[in-house]
């Protein structure tokens, strides 16, 4: 697993599905396009410029007719009535490794 610390600079809807954004995320040495259901559980202002965990080593999926190129990591409470994004506790550089 390639888990690495990305930094959310893009956050819109996706233009197909209700309970997905389409995030852009800087890696450090590149940018991704990653499609989440974070809608129910995020406001756009609350994960703009947030560093994140992605999993970058997956194969792109199409969801809704947009391409995502990796997965933002979380946590689920319960039935899924709270989801929490994996954070780093620090600041640290983007496109650190997860080991």
């Amino acid at each position: 697993m390639d888990l690495r610390v990305a930094e959310i600079t893009d956050v819109q809807d996706h233009p197909k599905a209700d309970r997905l954004y389409v995030l852009q995320v800087d890696l450090g040495e590149e940018k991704r396009t990653v499609v989440a259901g974070l809608k129910q559980h995020y406001d756009k202002k609350e994960l703009l410029g947030k560093k994140v965990v992605v999993f970058v080593n997956l194969k792109p999926a199409e969801l809704r007719g947009v391409t995502s190129n990796g997965m933002v990591l979380a946590a689920v409470e319960g039935d899924g009535d709270r989801v929490i994004l994996l954070t780093p506790e620090e600041d640290i550089a983007v496109g650190a490794k997860i080991r």
